[in-house]
């Protein structure tokens, strides 16, 4: 049997919301940016156990997502995964282009202005529909938000933990 990997490793893509059909199919609540997308993983990690679940099928229904796992055959089988988170691992991720991140990695590292003054640390991410968000805890039990742009992703630097932003400490 071969070692659980590091909770570090993994990336939660949705959850699973609810019960679609009598034939076991669950509604899926997906974080991905093209919801469709959680569904290019053959293999879905459910719950805090991260039990594997293979993927049979699924698509697009109105604005939300169903699948059918393996092994799920009926409503009440399909109704004990509601809540479950659905993860894989890091590595299961496409690569991205130059200057392309992923949020999951970008939480949890420290923001800097230009003059060097300490801001705090990214706490999430969130989408809006003008552009997205920085949340930055400030250590001080306050929160600042930041609009990510272009700009924003130039001062990222994965190896020194931390991002360089053009924002004034007492804005």
């Amino acid at each position: 049997m071969l070692p659980a990997p590091d909770p570090g490793e993994w990336v939660v893509l949705g959850r699973v919301s609810g019960i679609y059909g009598v034939r076991g199919m669950v509604k899926v609540f997906s974080f991905t940016e093209e919801r469709d997308a959680i569904l290019g993983y053959a293999l879905w990690y459910l719950g805090p156990e991260r039990r594997p679940w293979g993927l049979e099928g699924g698509r697009m229904q109105g604005e939300g997502v169903v699948a059918k796992l393996a092994q799920v055959d009926d409503r009440e089988r399909a109704r004990a995964l509601i809540g479950r988170e659905i993860a894989v691992l890091k590595t299961e991720l496409p690569t991205l282009g130059a200057g392309e991140f992923y949020w999951s990695t970008l939480v949890g590292l420290q923001i800097l202005n230009q003059e060097g003054v300490a801001l705090g640390t990214v706490s999430a991410f969130l989408e809006t529909g003008a552009n997205d968000v920085m949340v930055i805890d400030d250590g001080k039990g306050g929160e600042l938000l930041i609009p990510w742009s272009a700009e924003a992703s130039a001062g990222v630097d994965l190896a020194a933990g931390r991002i360089v932003v053009d924002w004034q400490a007492d804005w």
